[in-house]
């Protein structure tokens, strides 16, 4: 009765699904394990941050590049603020509340200038009336400490990218945003400090990119469990398929043709009959008519 297996039609079926279902299991394991890695980056950060926050800072050159590692570590350097090129960073929001970053470039011994977000302020970065309330960057030989971070690029968390920005403002805080805007090399790093002078409030480090729980975490879930809906459904197509073809086997073996099953095109259906236009009653004429 299950002949049918082995015809060509039914081998292309079989050989798919065999590899459909591991290849759809494998894809959902590989996005979970995906995910998992990144829950387990962002436990690690959170570590290293609280560790960072407790640990000595470290001399900026002693932790470039910037990596998940030294993302987050209390870095110092020293020099002098270059007040002639004070940016400031709008639309950042601090415990949701709408503001701005106040972005100075300190210009190191070794020549390079580090970018420092000295502080955030509420408000809007194009009132003059809210930019008034930015302290000036302390004068002289200064030493820095802060958090130290890694370029921003346009994706993320966080920066507003889109359309242009008034001279003064700087969208994402980079050394390819910040090239063109100096006459000197930048680090490819920068700092949130430690402290905020004024009525500026200290910004807190972010975590590195790819370590914390952000939308591509949630996607990697989420294909999980796109990949293993796609194995069910390989395998409940397969089902339906061979039920199908083993009622048709079997109606066969017994004789049973399409046309002589249930519902099939040469059966009439149950019930009683209807007059017809032929089986209607004659009507009679009255006794004397002509």
């Amino acid at each position: 009765m299950y002949r049918f297996l082995l015809t060509p039609r039914w081998w292309a079926i079989n050989v798919f699904t065999v590899v459909a279902i591991p290849f759809c299991l494998f894809m959902g394991s590989w996005q979970l394990g995906r995910f998992e890695t990144r829950v387990d980056s962002h436990r690690e950060q959170q570590t290293q941050a609280d560790d960072a926050r407790k640990a000595e800072a470290e001399p900026l050159r002693d932790l470039l590049p910037v990596t998940t590692e030294t993302s987050g570590r209390r870095a110092t350097a020293s020099g002098r603020y270059d007040t002639g090129h004070q940016l400031l960073v709008p639309e950042r929001s601090l415990d949701e509340r709408r503001g701005f970053y106040v972005l100075t470039l300190l210009r190191t011994d070794d020549g390079k200038a580090l970018p420092v977000v000295r502080g955030w302020l509420p408000g809007d970065a194009g009132s003059r009336a809210d930019t008034a309330k930015v302290p000036a960057p302390p004068a002289g030989h200064v030493t820095v400490t802060g958090a130290l971070q890694s370029s921003e690029s346009p994706g993320s968390k966080g920066v507003q990218a889109g359309g242009g920005l008034p001279a003064g403002q700087l969208g994402v805080i980079s050394a390819a945003s910040l090239v063109n805007l100096v006459p000197y090399g930048v680090y490819d790093a920068w700092i949130t400090a430690t402290e905020a002078d004024g009525a500026m409030t200290p910004v807190p480090p972010a975590a590195a990119p790819g370590s914390g729980l952000d939308l591509k975490a949630f996607q990697n879930l989420g294909y999980t469990g796109e990949w293993f809906v796609f194995a069910g459904f390989v395998l409940f197509m397969w089902a339906r398929l061979f039920r199908r073809e083993a009622e048709a086997a079997r109606d066969l073996a017994l004789g049973i043709t399409a046309e002589q099953a249930p519902g099939g095109p040469g059966q009439v259906p149950d019930g009683p009959a209807q007059d017809g236009p032929d089986d209607a009653p004659q009507k009679r004429s009255p006794a004397g008519a002509a």
